[in-house]
């Protein structure tokens, strides 16, 4: 399934977060949300995303920016890979993998030729209205961050 598109509102969501609160989207109406989908708790390529969100928070923060990671792994799992890592962002627990569908980041993968489903690596920055102003798909770690940023502050000059 397709996720949406960029200019369109971003789908609106409610789902637990790490700490054992619910997160929702519709109550970040006024900030920007840079939204980023990974697959699993834990993993290299996961942790190095999620430390470097992490390293970036204040940069984000100071630009009126939240950061928010999806997986569908439980919310006990979110809590040990934060508190493994000392991680400082959001993450949301999707695990009947509705949103995950809904954004289109829930897709059929394949590994030495064996198919499965599993998250896509993706990110989505959310403007200040709610509308997706800018969507990377099957993210590569380094150096996205800096993209992530330089986007974020694109939207705050516009503002």
């Amino acid at each position: 399934m397709a996720g949406p598109e960029i200019g369109s509102q971003a789908p609106r969501f409610t789902l637990p977060r790490d700490g054992g609160s619910l997160f929702s989207l519709a109550e970040q109406q006024g900030n920007i949300v840079v939204l980023y989908f990974y697959p699993k708790d834990d993993t290299s390529g996961c942790t190095a995303e999620s430390i470097d969100f992490t390293n970036a928070r204040d940069k984000f923060s100071k630009l009126g920016a939240i950061v928010v990671g999806m997986s569908p792994d439980p919310v006990k799992k979110h809590d040990k890979f934060k508190e493994k890592y000392n991680l400082d962002v959001i993450l949301v627990s999707d695990e009947e993998k509705t949103t995950l569908e809904t954004y289109g980041v829930w897709v059929e993968k394949s590994m030495y030729g064996r198919k499965y489903m599993g998250v896509e690596r993706t990110t989505i920055l959310i403007d200040f209205q709610g509308k997706i102003a800018r969507i990377w798909h099957k993210v590569k770690v380094k150096g996205h961050i800096d993209e992530v940023l330089a986007a974020v502050f694109d939207l705050t000059e516009k503002k």
